[in-house]
């Protein structure tokens, strides 16, 4: 009942992060539209403080949206703020990597062939990873560099970090890390920089003052930094369910190139709001996309051997020194008997695909898949070869500990076939 309990906590929760995440995106995608698609000087203003403005149509109806250089003369009431999807967007998806990542350690954030740690380790290492790409990226905006020196110095200390994240945990627990520590130096630009900068805006007014335009200008660097880290954000909450790309060999790389193409794309739109296109980021983003799937093809040494001897060893060879090697060969390419593939399917898949599971991570079959029948096993048996030879994510965190031998066992068998008989 507890796993059921929480299977259900993390629907919730993650429909939720879902729906709060499409709102914050959403608005920061559409202000940073409004801002570069502005008319300055304004066409139409309301008022002389105005400083660019911009009509839409939408729904059937007329805006009309207008920008002050710093501050109206008197302040509206009421006055919307766009702060709690935000908030709500970050302390979801702390409380699932909380439900799914700390409470599963073992499973989901600890890979001990990467690295051989504690669950407490990983745990407080990457609560610390957290408050560090924070502190680490606010001093980098505080420094006095350029916007472009900052953009720069930061995707390097970026790739260093992904490098050595996923050098720490697991494939899957390090592309949510990564992702965590840029939704957190999202949301700590909200909390920190963007709203007391427009409450400090707010006040001045409500005190007679004129405002000071600086901290509106470090909000809007703050809030177009967020606008570029959405794209890879939006990524890493995708990757859990493709595992060609966080259990592969080289995740670290496939993730930096990814990333470098979400910002490109993010870049290009940017500039066509303001008239100014240029097609060839697009270009360069497929071209990095194309390259990460390069990369991410699956090089399997039982995809790749042969299924038939073509080419017998001289009549000069020894039969001694050739005995032997004919013996492994025969080994290796001997028949699969299904008998031999159902008791390793038995002992290291049926754990959690079965009708009647009983590891405590999973209350019932994941995605409905169970290996219960023959007829279970011939539907999925692409499936099971993907996940156990091919991007081997299966069994997570290899709990059954699966050997490499009976990984090959399960490629052989697929390669003559798949006989379920």
């Amino acid at each position: 009942m507890e796993a059921y309990i929480l299977e259900w906590l993390n629907l919730l929760l993650r429909w939720t992060h879902l729906i709060v995440g499409i709102a914050w995106i959403g608005s920061s995608f559409y202000f940073v539209w409004l801002d570069l698609n502005l008319n300055v000087p304004p066409r139409d203003p309301e008022d002389e403080a105005v400083a660019g403005d911009l009509w839409a149509v939408h729904g059937g109806g007329f805006y009309h949206a207008q920008k002050y250089r710093v501050a109206p003369g008197e302040l509206p009431e009421p006055l919307h703020w766009f702060k709690w999807e935000a908030y709500t967007t970050w302390l979801t998806g702390f409380a699932l990597l909380v439900l799914i990542y700390y409470l599963n350690a073992e499973v989901y954030l600890i890979d001990k062939a990467v690295a051989d740690i504690t669950p407490f380790m990983a745990i407080a290492t990457s609560i610390g990873l957290l408050l560090a790409s924070w502190i680490g990226y606010d001093l980098l905006c505080r420094s006095g560099l350029s916007d472009s020196r900052i953009a720069l110095l930061g995707f390097l200390l970026l790739a260093v970090v992904v490098y050595l994240v996923s050098h720490l945990f697991s494939g899957r627990g390090a592309y949510i890390q990564i992702g965590a520590m840029l939704g957190t130096i999202m949301v700590a630009n909200v909390f920190f920089v963007i709203i007391p900068g427009q409450r400090e805006l707010v006040r001045a007014k409500q005190r007679g003052e004129e405002p000071d335009p600086l901290p509106g200008l470090r909000g809007k660097q703050r809030s177009v930094h967020n606008n570029y880290l959405t794209l890879p954000v939006l990524f890493v909450m995708l990757s859990p369910h493709y595992p060609i790309t966080y259990a592969h060999e080289y995740n670290w790389l496939l993730l930096i190139v990814i990333f470098s193409a979400g910002a490109l794309i993010r870049h290009f739109f940017n500039l066509k709001n303001q008239g100014r296109p240029a097609p060839v980021l697009v270009i360069i983003a497929l071209l990095l996309l194309g390259l990460a799937a390069f990369i991410a093809i699956p090089k399997s040494a039982s995809e790749s051997t042969p299924t038939s001897v073509s080419n017998p060893a001289p009549e000069s060879i020894s039969a001694s020194a050739d005995a032997p090697q004919q013996a492994a060969t025969t080994q290796a390419r001997a028949p699969v008997s299904f008998a031999e593939v159902r008791e390793v399917i038995t002992q290291r898949c049926n754990i959690c695909h079965s009708a009647t599971p009983n590891h405590p991570t999973a209350p019932v079959a994941p995605r409905g898949i169970m290996f219960d029948t023959p007829e279970q096993i011939r539907q999925w048996t692409k499936r099971i070869h993907a996940s156990t030879v091919t991007s081997k994510t299966m069994p997570l965190a290899n709990l059954t500990q699966i050997t490499e031998e009976e990984r090959e066992l399960i490629a052989r068998w697929y390669q003559a076939g798949a006989p379920v008989e």
